[in-house]
């Protein structure tokens, strides 16, 4: 083929996806034309890529059934129990998990106020776990730390809450006060680091320890890792090769569960995060403060979503439970007065209708933010105009797991196992409720069409458009 040709081919290509995004109005130019960020079989971290959430390029499901083994590929038994969610490279699937010896962890779901820690005091064996993405076959386990935890967990918690990352050649698994750890794919361990106690739970009830929840993301050769807890807070750099720590810059922030997300604006890598008394950006480089706001709710969860030069934040407990969009350009300390929150890098912002658990998903221009009660709100991602607000379910289960989406569709999954297929749009419209059959609290990940749910005690593979049938295991 001549040269000439190949550009005339491209040049009708990129015309014609211009049309398209111009013909659809509530689809981004962003989410048509970035086509190398849509690599279906990597979902590196919490969230995926960009921990925005979602993925194009495949048809996924849209109902299958697992006890009766309709459209499942695969169903893998994990040992122990964790709630951080599964990561993917190629043909790799990573998870972590906390086995203990009494192999008799309780788990106690729904929508209740206790703050008391689990009544658990055996030993544990923290562990990575490799499964093949085709077959779910568990290829090797590593035992990064065993031992007694030194941090008590929530009743609704896990000891490897903290999902792991990768960048193809190495993966990092966080589970706070065990430590810091980084394998090669084979997994032969690289190194490790110790930060000490972590102590997350209330603040104001400091006897209430809840587990360590954030989780570590890698860029540009490098670790972040989020650690605010309830004295100490930081957040820090370490190097992808050897650990070693590149930079840390204290925090003072109460206890928070949010993961970091990194955004690099103008040329210039940020640090996003979210907090109580200090959501705010860092330099990627230096860990210098670049932005600081203080305020919303008490309990930050949510991580920080970036969107066509856009920043979202939102958190709740307490007096607010906040949604704040801020320009990428943000600087400085900001400040808002109290019920009058105007500044000129807050785009739009509301005082209530922010997430507690689950992290908010922007797709096709529409900002979809769920509570930890179902009632699911759809927002013009650009404006803050709310289009509508509906329950998903009946209310009596409680939603964790924070959504993803593909193929027009989001994925919204409650704690007892209902998947909400709702297609994306300016109206609710649900497409199917499809049950996992057993309690559900990470959130899942998309991989090539395929949908990777985790259950209290599996890892189940949902088949994408092409798969008619499989047996199941």
């Amino acid at each position: 083929m001549s040269f000439h040709i190949r550009v005339t081919r491209i040049l009708i290509v990129r015309v014609a996806l211009t049309m398209l995004a111009a013909a659809l109005p509530t689809l981004s130019r962003v989410d048509v034309l970035r086509a190398e960020d849509r690599v279906e079989t990597r979902w590196p971290s919490f969230r995926g890529p960009g921990a925005r959430g979602w993925t194009d390029g495949k048809a996924t499901p849209t109902r299958w059934d697992v006890v009766k083994k309709e459209r499942v590929r695969w169903k893998t038994r994990i040992p122990g129990l964790g709630l951080s969610s599964p990561i993917v490279w190629g043909d790799r699937v990573y998870l972590t998990t906390a086995v203990s010896e009494k192999d008799d962890a309780r788990l106690r779901v729904g929508l209740y106020g206790d703050i008391k820690p689990a009544d658990d005091d055996s030993s544990h064996s923290f562990r990575l776990l490799a499964l093949d993405r085709r077959s779910g076959e568990i290829l090797w386990t590593r035992a990064a730390h065993e031992g007694i935890p030194r941090i008590r967990r929530h009743t609704k918690s896990s000891h490897a809450n903290s999902t792991p990352a990768t960048d193809g050649e190495r993966i990092v698994a966080f589970f706070g006060s065990e430590g810091l750890f980084c394998y090669e794919t084979d997994g032969k361990l690289l190194w490790k680091r110790q930060f000490g106690r972590l102590d997350s739970g209330y603040y104001r009830a400091k006897d209430a320890q809840w587990g360590f929840g954030s989780s570590p993301v890698i860029h540009g050769g490098r670790v972040i890792v989020q650690c605010d807890v309830q004295e100490g807070s930081f957040i820090a750099a370490h190097d992808i090769e050897d650990g070693r720590e590149v930079w840390r810059t204290a925090r003072r922030d109460v206890p928070t569960w949010s993961t970091p997300t990194v955004h690099v604006h103008r040329g210039v890598g940020r640090v996003l995060v979210n907090g109580y008394r200090h959501i705010g950006g860092y330099d990627l480089a230096d860990g210098k403060e670049i932005w600081k706001l203080g305020g919303g709710g008490d309990i930050p969860v949510p991580t920080p979503v970036v969107w066509e030069g856009l920043v979202f934040i939102t958190s709740a407990h307490g007096r607010y439970s906040p949604i704040y969009a801020l320009s990428a350009d943000v600087t400085g300390n900001i400040e808002l007065g109290d019920g009058d929150w105007k500044h000129e890098h807050l785009v739009w912002s509301r005082q209530r209708g922010g997430n507690y658990m689950q992290t908010p998903i922007i797709y096709r221009g529409l900002l979809y933010a769920c509570r930890d009660n179902g009632v699911l709100s759809c927002f013009e991602a650009k404006t803050g105009e709310r289009l509508y607000r509906e329950r998903l379910g009946k209310g009596r289960h409680g939603f964790t797991a924070s959504p993803v989406a593909s193929d027009g569709k989001l994925y919204f999954t409650s704690e007892d196992g209902d998947v909400h297929v709702i297609a994306a749009g300016r109206e609710l419209k649900t497409l199917a409720v499809n049950q996992l059959g057993a309690v559900a609290m990470a959130t899942p990940a998309i991989a090539d069409g395929d949908l990777l749910f985790r259950t209290r005690r599996h890892l189940v593979c949902v088949g994408g458009a092409g798969l008619k049938g499989s047996p199941g295991s």
